[in-house]
């Protein structure tokens, strides 16, 4: 374990969903594998399934803390992952959104769906307008997030967006990318 940078809360936004393709799941628990080995505590949904269960397993294999926050509607169709250190339950998906948001010192968006897309683009603009003071780094690995990024210049080119979202997110497309913007910060 490194200690030339501070141990973070490191939250991560991804997919429950089972239809992840295999490389996939491999690069979460490398991921939280190396959260946990380096000292981190992983943040993330606390749901079984996808990416999330493997983030999470990949921290438990390395004997990380692990922070889960699910709320009660996935709680209570007994989605509960087993392997969070501590679980915390809240009422709906905008408190889970708020802590995850809450407990970062970096965020990290993995593939995932409308849910990981919305934690995303609520961290990117709570700390464009000073709400928030982690950056988010999304994870575009295999080109997953090729064609949102390209949109995100498009509008941006067009005006629509200020050019000032940018300074609050980074692209990686490796896990050493990941690692060497998370000791810079």
């Amino acid at each position: 374990m490194r200690y030339n940078y501070y141990q973070m809360n490191i939250s991560v936004f991804c997919a429950s969903s089972d239809n992840i393709p295999a490389s996939h799941i491999a690069q979460a628990r490398l991921l939280g594998e190396w959260i946990a080995t380096e000292g981190h505590t992983l943040v993330y949904g606390g749901a079984k399934g996808g990416l999330m269960d493997a983030v999470a397993e990949g921290a438990a294999s390395a004997g990380g803390e692990i922070i889960g926050i699910i709320p009660d509607s996935i709680a209570e169709r007994g989605r509960s992952s087993s392997l969070p250190t501590s679980l915390l339950r809240v009422a709906d998906l905008s408190e889970r959104k708020q802590m995850l948001m809450e407990y970062a010192d970096v965020a990290i968006a993995l593939p995932g769906g409308f849910g990981t897309l919305d934690e995303m683009f609520s961290a990117i603009s709570a700390r464009k307008v000073g709400e928030a003071e982690a950056t988010t780094i999304i994870f575009n690995f295999e080109g997953f997030y090729d064609h949102l990024l390209a949109h995100i210049r498009h509008f941006t080119e067009m005006g629509i967006a200020n050019p000032a979202y940018h300074e609050c997110y980074r692209v990686a497309t490796t896990l050493n990318e990941i690692t060497e913007i998370i000791e810079s910060i």
